[in-house]
């Protein structure tokens, strides 16, 4: 069972320290700097003291009582407002004196006050968390009390992951959220009276299960109004690369959203992407590009080829950070598309303008899209566009979820005696109404991308109008190939209720079948089952090649497409 983490305020309260030992000195200087107030009891004379103890008590930051603790300690040295009952104590007594710290842990029992034990775990109500700090960005480690050396080595490997500006990065997104709210106060102030003002931990809310909730483009209620930019800023914060985070300005986020309301003022309907052809003497070159699910393993090499010659690339949002890092950032310029909830079509028009652009310039652009970019990636409708205006685009193709999330996941989308046939639906269809589904057939996997946003309106009807089976074998699959994959394993009348209770990990999708437990077996007991991480995440087999890569770049050759490779080469 693990234990449940919170981060604390601590400002003016009292914590008693109970030793005067190496362990007291750091448990002291931690309690100053969340601004609590530390009290010393021991029966050593401070002359023995640490210097940074000896330092506290001559600066008044720390009072020092010189005597052997007593049981009325925890009852008279703490706030008058907590009739003066200390708020916390830590014990750093050294362990020959396990009797004492027995008796002291069995006093804050009685009385709730929350206590640590140094080397003592089992005397232990609470621990504390090897920290990392970063502005007003903090990261804890725990290993419930498996060792303190162990979870120091751990957060410096996770905080040497981080980028280096992350604490640039909290104020800003935590600016950005308070200047959001504040400013649709005072709109909803001067608009709408009859809806509630935002409550603190709107955006809290919208980044579980309601993250990628279906919103209406061109017909949005007032609640999805008055949550528009704090429901894209929650998307921004899930998909976009850490890196680009402390750039991010108010007038960034808000630019399309006054695009969008202007053209809400004056259409119903997206205008179509007009159909006039260009004429330029210019010729540079598109390439449609899928990216696969989501792990660099799974990216092709033609896609690798294409990423590392291009002049401009427009990603996806779901294109995760570790495919983006493979971008020659000093020479390649990245554009992610801005489509957020309530503004696909105006944000589809804006990549594609920009993409012609860069055409007209006579550069390279790829179009680096999540999965393959048929598999309801809208790539049909961008090869069209950009060869209506000249530019006929190559595609590669990439490894689409709808196929490698079952296989990462122990699902056999065909198996002899249980499925004889694969199907791939979107849950979503234009203009966010729901798609054809399909009858019921049991030989059959159904994978369904973009649905897991709409699965309380989808699966009623897939029960009641198409007669699929209630307890047929679902698998959410969240994040397929990444290290934060997620699987839910549950049965289809229990979907809906299992990713309210789990909340939502984009992007993800749903496959359906009995092919589900054919290795998985399901367990009766548990209403739905969940199982994290990746074990196949690994990019090992694709370190020749990002090596080869980056020599190839380095030696400034215009791309990996001049290269003849074989896996001999290679190998």
């Amino acid at each position: 069972m693990t234990n449940l983490l919170a981060s604390l305020k601590c400002t003016d309260e009292v914590y008693l320290i109970v030793g005067a030992s190496n362990v007291a000195a750091l448990r002291i200087n931690s309690i100053l700097e969340a601004g609590a107030k530390p009290v010393l009891i021991t029966n050593q004379p401070s002359e023995k003291f640490t210097k940074s103890i000896q330092d506290n008590i001559a600066n008044g930051n720390l009072k020092y009582i010189e005597k052997e603790f007593e049981n009325d300690d925890l009852s008279r040295l703490g706030r008058n407002e907590v009739d003066n009952i200390v708020d916390r104590v830590f014990v750093t007594l050294p362990i020959s004196q396990y009797e004492v710290k027995k008796q002291i842990y069995q006093s804050c029992r009685r009385l709730r006050i929350p206590v640590n034990v140094s080397d003592s775990p089992e005397f232990c109500t609470f621990s504390l968390l090897s920290t990392f700090t970063s502005g007003d960005f903090q990261m804890g480690v725990s290993t419930l009390g498996k060792g303190c050396k162990l979870a120091a080595r751990i957060k410096r490997e996770l905080s040497h992951t981080l980028p280096s500006n992350i604490g640039t990065i909290c104020n800003k997104i935590g600016d950005l959220r308070a200047n959001i709210q504040e400013e649709d106060k005072l709109e909803l102030e001067k608009l709408q009276s009859d809806i509630d003002s935002i409550g603190e931990h709107d955006d809290d809310a919208i980044t579980t299960s309601k993250l990628n909730s279906l919103v209406e483009e061109f017909n949005m209620t007032k609640e999805q109004k008055k949550l528009q930019r704090t429901r894209w800023l929650s998307q921004i914060v899930e998909y976009f690369p850490l890196s680009t985070l402390a750039d991010l300005s108010l007038e960034d986020l808000s630019v399309a959203y006054k695009e969008y309301n202007s053209i809400v003022k004056t259409q119903t309907e997206p205008k179509e992407p007009s159909q006039k052809k260009l004429k330029t003497t210019k010729k540079g070159s598109i390439s449609l590009v899928g990216s696969g699910p989501g792990s660099i393993s799974l990216l092709t090499l033609g896609a690798l080829q294409e990423i590392h010659s291009a002049d401009l690339i427009l990603a996806d949002k779901l294109v995760p950070q570790q495919v983006l890092d493979l971008i020659p950032k000093h020479r390649t310029k990245l554009f992610i598309a801005r489509k957020f909830p309530g503004n696909a079509e105006r944000a589809q028009k804006e990549l594609l303008d920009m993409g012609l652009e860069s055409l007209m310039k006579n550069e390279k652009v790829v179009r680096l899209k999540q999965g393959d970019p048929y598999i309801f990636g809208r790539g049909g409708e961008e090869f069209n566009f950009f060869a209506d205006h000249g530019f006929t685009p190559s595609v590669l193709p990439g490894i689409t979820s709808a196929l490698a999330a079952p296989v990462l996941t122990n699902i056999p989308a065909t198996h002899r005696d249980v499925a004889d046939q694969v199907l791939i639906c979107t849950g979503t269809g234009r203009r966010g109404a729901l798609p054809n589904l399909p009858e019921f057939i049991k030989s059959r996997t159904t994978v369904f991308l973009m649905a897991l946003h709409r699965v309380v309106d989808l699966i009623p009807k897939l029960i009641d109008d198409k007669n699929w089976d209630p307890n047929l074998p679902v698998a959410i699959i969240e994040r397929a190939s990444c290290p934060d994959q997620r699987i839910i394993r549950t049965t289809l009348s229990s979907v809906a209720q299992a990713i309210e209770a789990c909340g939502s990990r984009p992007p993800g999708l749903l496959v359906t079948g009995y092919a589900c437990e054919v290795i998985a077996k399901p367990n009766v007991n548990e209403k739905w089952v969940i199982e994290e991480g990746c074990a196949s995440a690994s990019n090992s087999l694709l370190e020749p090649f990002l090596q080869l890569a980056g020599t190839i770049e380095k030696d400034n050759l215009p791309g990996l497409q001049q290269q003849s490779l074989s896996v001999e080469q290679t190998a």
